[in-house]
């Protein structure tokens, strides 16, 4: 017996949903259909985020209640239209054809093929060893709470502003916060790394009682909030702004005003609250890519700690 299916019109494609009733949150009730509903709602703002960056996506092929699937290949049978971008992995000597976002309907097309979360490079197609996005992950401990997190996120702004540099925050859709800089695509990944835990570390320094950048878990105490500067090392992704997370709230990777922050809860933040919030404010980091940030400030202050760019 044939599977239900819906078609969906996206711009000038159409995309054949199998299955769009089927229960992917059982917590909210939420099915296939109200998360293409949902990726709909926010089309601007997740085609910014994702355009032309290789995408690994995070695939619930029965929903939340059954696997998980990390997918850097794409899914077979993809359309013509969908276009992808060829990785090389040094480690196991092989490559992978990314999926790399330049429409919305690609998007949708990757929802019907089970993706629940989009997890895109910092860089783009035209160099993928040149990121043109510095992330600053702030990742809570297993004592930390969520006034910790603000608290950070305000010196974090601090230190940005003294630099002269445009940061864009987003909740990361579990505990934490996400700041996206732009930056031009002049310096390799690792160098990017180092000069971000060259932030990272300046970060520490004015908020020692708050803040680590141990990179080992057994070496932090968990009360600390642990600035993640490993997030630009090669081949490591985070959740894209405007991307559902796989957890049974249905809860966003939304993007912030920073004076939102003293007063945002990331559960407030949902696939049922965002599409109302995104109808009302539009794409928060529509213009993330009119503000770039040249990194030579970090890279001195990189030089002076004598911090090295190896990546663990």
């Amino acid at each position: 017996m044939a599977s239900p299916f819906e078609e969906i019109e996206v711009d000038d494609k159409v995309v054949r949903v199998t299955n769009p009733d089927r229960i992917y949150f059982p917590e909210t009730g939420a099915t296939k259909r109200d998360l293409v509903e949902y990726y709909l709602s926010v089309g601007d703002g997740i085609v910014n985020a994702l355009r032309d960056r290789p995408t690994m996506l995070h695939r619930f092929p029965t929903g939340l209640s059954g696997d998980k699937v990390h997918q850097k290949r794409i899914p077979a049978g993809a359309p013509p239209w969908v276009e992808t971008v060829e990785l090389f992995f040094p480690r196991w000597s092989r490559t992978a054809d990314e999926l790399c976002v330049t429409e919305l309907a690609q998007v949708i097309w990757a929802v019907q093929m089970s993706t629940v979360e989009f997890h895109p490079w910092n860089s783009r197609r035209a160099d993928v060893e040149k990121p043109d996005e510095w992330r600053i992950d702030l990742d809570p401990g297993p004592l930390s709470d969520w006034a910790q997190v603000r608290r950070v996120a305000g010196v974090v702004h601090e230190v940005l502003d003294e630099l002269g540099a445009v940061g864009f925050p987003k909740t990361s859709g579990g505990s934490g916060l996400h700041v996206y800089v732009r930056i031009p695509p002049d310096h390799g990944h690792q160098e990017v790394r180092r000069a971000a835990l060259a932030f990272a570390r300046e970060i520490e320094r004015r908020t020692p009682d708050d803040v680590t950048t141990a990179w080992w878990r057994k070496d932090r105490d968990p009360h600390h909030l642990f600035v993640d500067y490993n997030q630009n090392a090669r081949d490591h992704t985070i959740a894209a702004a405007y991307s559902v997370r796989g957890v049974p709230d249905g809860r966003v990777s939304a993007p912030l005003a920073w004076d939102e922050i003293a007063d945002a809860v990331p559960r407030d933040f949902t696939m049922a609250t965002m599409p109302g919030r995104y109808a009302a404010l539009g794409d928060l980091h529509a213009d993330i890519d009119d503000h770039v940030f040249p990194l030579d400030q970090l890279i001195e202050w990189a030089d002076r700690d004598g911090l090295t760019s190896k990546v663990r």
